[in-house]
């Protein structure tokens, strides 16, 4: 899909631009802007349907900065998402999100592999494994279900679910409009 210039933005797609960049991602350990100003990542293919993207950057959004799952717990999941579906961007992207948040060289390597790794915290492997299971299976089993909630709640079951599949819908997004990790940033783990 064509890189768009901020300059030739219609007003839908001004306010998705600008609610990215003007958001809690801007500030992040990856960029969301290319040095032209355009938007990175998925976010260039959202300003091509803008009531769609902004719907989804706004899910997005809330599920990075207003959830109740702990930063290093989401992170190992939309790892572990981007992992499964070979996305270099997502990588790219949370890989150095993880590293921030704690997530060590070793562990981001099992996630590359697509294994849980090991010593992870009851709660972090209990959301994992949630996790594993729907990109595994489309399925949680009884234990795996009763693992997350015992940790998670009933608030954090819905997020790990709809973070797995938000974030399968990025890598979809992404393969579609083949969207590279950037060339100057060598890979995380």
């Amino acid at each position: 899909m064509p890189l768009l210039a901020p300059e030739t933005l219609d007003d839908g797609q001004r306010a998705v631009y600008d609610a990215i960049t003007g958001g809690p991602r801007a500030g992040g350990p990856f960029r969301v802007v290319d040095d032209q100003g355009r938007l990175a990542g998925p976010f260039n293919a959202m300003l091509h349907a803008p009531a769609i993207g902004q719907a989804v950057q706004q899910l997005g959004a809330a599920l990075r900065f207003s959830g109740v799952l702990p930063a290093r717990t989401r992170e190992l999941v939309i790892c572990a998402v981007a992992a499964h579906w070979d996305s270099d961007y997502e990588w790219y992207a949370h890989s150095r999100v993880a590293a921030s948040v704690g997530v060590t060289p070793s562990e981001l390597a099992g996630l590359r592999d697509r294994r849980a790794p090991a010593g992870l915290a009851p709660g972090e492997a209990a959301a994992l494994g949630l996790a594993l299971s729907l990109l595994a299976d489309r399925a949680v089993d009884d234990g795996t279900y009763a693992a997350a909630q015992t940790h998670h709640g009933h608030a954090g079951v819905v997020e790990l679910a709809l973070l797995v599949g938000y974030y399968q819908a990025l890598a979809g997004l992404l393969a579609t409009a083949d969207v590279p990790a950037p060339l100057d940033h060598p890979e995380t783990a």
